[in-house]
């Protein structure tokens, strides 16, 4: 648990050391705006010094202009740091949901096993955007607060050093009230943001399960749930509001307090001074200035400190997103990690020694004392039936997940030393369901290289016999597909998969049960298309389906984990 906040902590401050440097021109803003309102306060005080006390200096004309000069300035200094705020917090947020994308990106199939989807979304959209206030609002005021009262403080001081002293020790009040008001509000951000996330996936699920839903006859059951996780989150948003409410009531009383005291103050003085008698008009207009100069100057004094309560609720937010974090994978141990050069040239060599893994430690090992390895140029089919490891030494080869005992070597190098680019050059990947987005054939071909001419890309296409069906759709390459390869049949996007994978060219490639949901008659079509892109190329194959047979390589058969045989596949 103290490793957990110590993580928070960590992550929170490097946030604001970079995100300080963007927010600096807003607090000199801040600052100017706070020198602004204590010249505009002169000027109100001054008018209704004029006005109130009859005969004395009729300052009037400077005192308006003055106020309308400055009420110019002003209104331009704060466009200005609202802008720069605004600016301050695109940045962060974009910086921030690059480096949570690029940490999906390398957690791959492994980190979407150990966390939902929903989770995932939460955090790289609702819980990055929630962040704005932290940047754009939290770190200009958390310098503010301190810096701006303490110039106002300083002005007033050379008017009423009194009066200056009660709004300093009022203003010392305020933060205790803050730091009591805002671990409560930390806790009930973190709850807020964990209902979000929880109807976030219950409903992403039900979406994907629409038709499931409505065919068993549970909507209004689903409906029910659905209700009760959208009002779990209208309660806890309701308690990060009350939290904030008595956080800006503190902050109320303090004000109010400091400015019933300096009233009084200035009110015995005056008080005093008429007593005395024969006090000229100007000098009675002065001592009035001076004393509602101060009176008026109390909430801008406390300003800051209203602006801290508003923003207290960004911070808490940024608590919220360092705890979520934790779920991401460290890239800097990535690229600590990944400095070893393997060289390709002469193909890629496979091999497994005693690795070791788990999912689930209460349903055992998925990987137990594996050891195999795959010689250059050959295959490797690794057969079992769901559940005995095949996918999970693929998704190892892929980088996706590390061996918890044993090593993976490829080459002679520790896998675990290799470069990632490296890794992602040479391996080409062919799952049971290929991935394919929304656009055209073309597009989704040259994914697996941008910049290959057309003369590549059609040789690709033939050596995956996609251009017999390409050839027969109505735009033919420029045809659109929906996402996930909507459109197309389960043949047809395999085809278009292979020919991605003779389009990168790599040396090593890995499927996992690339024919599982195929008809015989296009499983077999499919595995010989494979069986060409597999000619010259290290290729590891995980299937349970007879029709390995005839890939030929070397087979391994694996049982809950472990290797029961290995020898020569037919061929």
């Amino acid at each position: 648990m103290n490793d957990d906040k110590t993580v928070m902590k960590a992550w929170t401050r490097a946030q604001s050391r970079l995100g300080r440097r963007q927010a600096m021109p807003v607090v000199l803003l801040g600052l100017a705006l706070a020198a602004t309102a204590v010249g505009q306060v002169w000027c109100i005080a001054s008018v209704l010094a004029s006005v109130l006390v009859p005969g004395g200096e009729p300052a009037v004309t400077w005192a308006l202009a003055g106020l309308v000069g400055l009420a110019i300035v002003r209104a331009v200094l704060q466009m200005g740091a609202d802008i720069l705020a605004a600016r301050a917090g695109m940045k962060a947020r974009a910086r921030l949901r690059g480096g949570v994308l690029d940490a999906i990106l390398r957690g791959g199939p492994g980190l979407l096993r150990r966390h939902h989807t929903g989770e995932l979304t939460a955090l790289a959209v609702d819980r990055i955007e929630a962040l704005d206030g932290f940047f754009a609002r939290w770190l200009p005021a958390s310098v503010l607060w301190v810096a701006a009262p303490l110039v106002i403080g300083v002005l007033a001081a050379f008017v009423q050093p009194g009066s200056a002293l009660i709004m300093a020790i009022c203003g010392i009040a305020v933060p205790f009230g803050q730091a009591l008001f805002g671990i409560g509000a930390a806790v009930a951000s973190r709850n807020q943001f964990l209902a979000m996330t929880r109807l976030q996936a219950r409903f992403l699920d039900r979406v994907r399960g629409i038709a499931t839903i409505v065919l068993s006859g549970r909507t209004e059951d689903e409906t029910r749930r659905l209700a009760a996780a959208a009002e779990e989150l209208r309660v806890r948003t309701m308690k990060v509001l009350r939290v904030a409410f008595l956080s800006s009531a503190s902050i109320d009383c303090a004000l109010v307090v400091a400015l019933v005291l300096v009233a009084l103050r200035n009110g015995a003085q005056l008080m005093a001074l008429h007593d005395q008698g024969g006090v000229p008009a100007t000098v009675m207009a002065a001592h009035v200035a001076r004393g509602l100069f101060v009176v008026l100057l109390v909430p801008e004094f406390f300003a800051p400190f209203r602006s801290l309560a508003l923003a207290y609720q960004d911070r808490a937010h940024a608590s919220g997103a360092a705890a979520a974090m934790r779920i991401l994978p460290d890239a800097a141990a990535v690229r600590a990690a990944g400095q070893a050069v393997c060289e390709t040239g002469q193909g890629v060599s496979v091999a497994f020694e005693h690795v070791g893994f788990t999912w689930d430690p209460a349903r055992g090992a998925t990987l137990d004392d594996v050891s195999f390895t795959a010689p250059a140029g050959q295959t490797l089919v690794l057969w079992g039936a769901s559940g005995s490891g095949k996918s999970t030494i693929i998704e190892m080869l892929l980088g996706f997940i590390q061996p918890e005992s044993g090593r993976i070597t490829i080459n002679g190098v520790d896998m675990a030393t290799i470069e990632p680019e490296t890794l992602v050059a040479m391996t080409s990947w062919i799952g049971q369901k290929p991935v394919l987005f929304a656009g055209t054939l073309r597009e989704n071909i040259l994914f697996a290289r941008p910049d290959a001419t057309d003369d590549q890309l059609q040789a690709a296409i033939r050596a995956a016999a996609a251009d017999a069906f390409i050839a027969n759709l109505p735009r033919g390459l420029e045809t659109l597909i929906g996402e996930g390869g909507f459109g197309l049949s389960g043949g047809q996007a395999q085809r278009v998969a292979i020919a991605r994978a003779f389009l990168k060219d790599a040396p090593l490639l890995l499927l996992d049960e690339p024919t599982a949901h195929l008809d015989p008659q296009t499983e077999a079509d499919v595995f010989a298309s494979l069986r060409a892109l597999a000619a010259h190329r290290t290729v590891i194959l995980a299937s349970h389906s007879a029709a390995v047979e005839g890939f030929g390589g070397q087979r391994v058969d694996l049982d809950h984990g472990r290797i029961v045989t290995s020898g020569e596949n037919a061929s």
